[in-house]
């Protein structure tokens, strides 16, 4: 449990935290990752198998940047404001990983589209409740010069969990044995008892975050942020609010023109660091909706869903996807040694462009094999998308709205997702008529993109 020793108190400081302690903040996202991994690596295949066309997919995956876009800015405001008995971010935790077990069983029982669907908009709204808090709760409990470590080890979660979920139906036919094939508009009891297991892995490693943690307390963040730079304390922010409290209209007003100020006034770096997140997650949503179907036409020659060869290629898929997991989690050791000599921006940029060599290599080779290549440079981009923006920015805005500024912040994740799901569906069938594969090189581009945005540094 993170406990305050006396000297660390009486310096006024916010005190470093021993290894342990750091992963203990983190190790809920471990959970929350084993359901992301399930549904970047599975939800195209149920989708498809449940009759969705190619063209379709992107619209259909908008539940997650919708509900991302509206909740988690919400979630974060009313975190910063909430005191209650299991603290400010923890009732937060707790909500999304009940929710988001319901949804992980529900999902995989849809029988058809407009049953799987909104179990995928009920995911995808639980996992943004617990997910955006998860980022706030490092940045309460971190001095600065531990937050890169913080953002890696959560990191390293995040790798453990989306890996050996996105292999998961592979491991379950291969090791185990079991069917990884089903009649026509049925999903493999492979995939069904993935995400029954993820249910179960996903609660109760919240549940281990919540018992093993204990928040500072709304004067304990005030006094340490007074004392490493006093600019940044706010007396007039209370954040004792009882959680379920409801405000009145005026209130509620009010709240919505603070979040919309606090939209337009963003710290200049934080500015530059959202065109990095919008380039960065553009791409990535792309391999998580076109993944599947590329890897299927272009490598596996299977353009039925449903097949025995379809299925090989998204069991494949799954493989991939855990690859450039365990690579990011590999990875994620090495970025506090790395920013340290680098420094946080460059290295971010030179992980993007190792990135954009993996999406392009989709588009080079036939062989399925080949891509195993590609998931080195697209599991280091992962890795630091994940640890690098969040690091530079915690330094950059104040304790009280953290919160509310990582809820800001995840609009420029959702937004190119949304951007994504709109347009991506019919431009992709007119550039490349037959072969998604094209996804990829897009992909490509907007690491570059975003590679170049990052390589200055933030404050320059």
């Amino acid at each position: 449990m993170t406990v305050l020793t006396p000297g660390a108190a009486s310096s006024g400081r916010k005190p470093q935290l021993p290894l342990g302690a750091i992963a203990n903040l983190s190790f809920g996202f471990l959970g929350i990752q084993i359901a992301f991994g399930l549904q970047t690596a599975n939800v195209s295949r149920i989708f498809q198998i449940l009759g969705a066309s190619i063209d379709s997919l992107p619209i259909l995956w908008i539940a997650g940047p919708v509900t991302g876009l509206l909740v988690q800015p919400i979630i974060g405001y009313l975190s910063d404001r909430t005191w209650g008995r299991l603290g400010r971010r923890r009732p937060y935790f707790l909500l999304g990983a009940v929710l988001s077990t319901i949804a992980l069983v529900l999902l995989p029982n849809s029988t058809v589209l407009w049953v799987a669907v909104p179990s995928f908009w009920l995911l995808d709204l639980a996992l943004n409740v617990t997910m955006e808090p998860f980022r706030a709760f490092v940045g309460d409990m971190l001095p600065d010069e531990q937050r890169t470590r913080g953002y890696a080890i959560q990191t390293i979660f995040i790798g453990v969990g989306a890996s050996l979920s996105s292999a998961a139906p592979w491991l379950l036919a291969h090791v185990f044995g079991l069917a990884d094939s089903a009649p026509a508009g049925q999903l493999p009891w492979t995939v069904r008892l993935s995400f029954y297991i993820g249910a179960g892995a996903l609660l109760l490693a919240v549940l281990y975050t919540i018992a093993t943690t204990q928040e500072y307390s709304p004067e304990e963040l005030a006094s340490f942020e007074q004392a490493s730079d006093p600019a940044l304390a706010d007396p007039a922010f209370h954040p004792r609010s009882p959680v379920g409290a409801v405000s009145p209209p005026r209130k509620r007003f009010e709240a919505v023109r603070e979040l919309l100020g606090d939209l337009i006034g963003m710290p200049k770096p934080m500015r530059r660091l959202a065109l990095v997140q919008f380039c960065s997650w553009f791409a990535f949503f792309l391999l998580w909706i076109y993944g599947t179907p590329a890897v299927a036409w272009h490598h596996f020659g299977a353009t039925v869903a449903g097949t025995a060869a379809y299925n090989a290629a998204a069991d494949h898929v799954g493989v991939l996807f855990a690859v450039y997991n365990i690579v990011a989690t590999a990875h994620a050791f090495l970025l506090p040694t790395l920013a340290a000599r680098l420094g946080r921006e460059r290295l971010h940029a030179i992980n993007l462009v190792a990135g954009a060599l993996g999406f392009a290599t989709f588009l080079t080779s036939h062989d399925p094999q080949v891509l195993y290549l590609a998931m080195v440079g697209i599991g280091m981009a992962w890795a630091s998308v994940l640890a690098m923006p969040y690091a530079m920015l915690c330094g950059a805005i104040p304790y009280q709205k953290l919160g509310t500024y990582m809820g800001i912040f995840n609009f420029f994740i959702v937004l190119p997702q949304i951007v994504v799901s709109v347009v991506m569906g019919g431009l992709v069938h007119r550039l490349f008529p037959g072969d998604p594969v094209g996804a990829m090189g897009i992909a490509a581009l907007a690491f570059l993109g975003a590679a170049a945005l990052a390589w200055r540094p933030l404050q320059s």
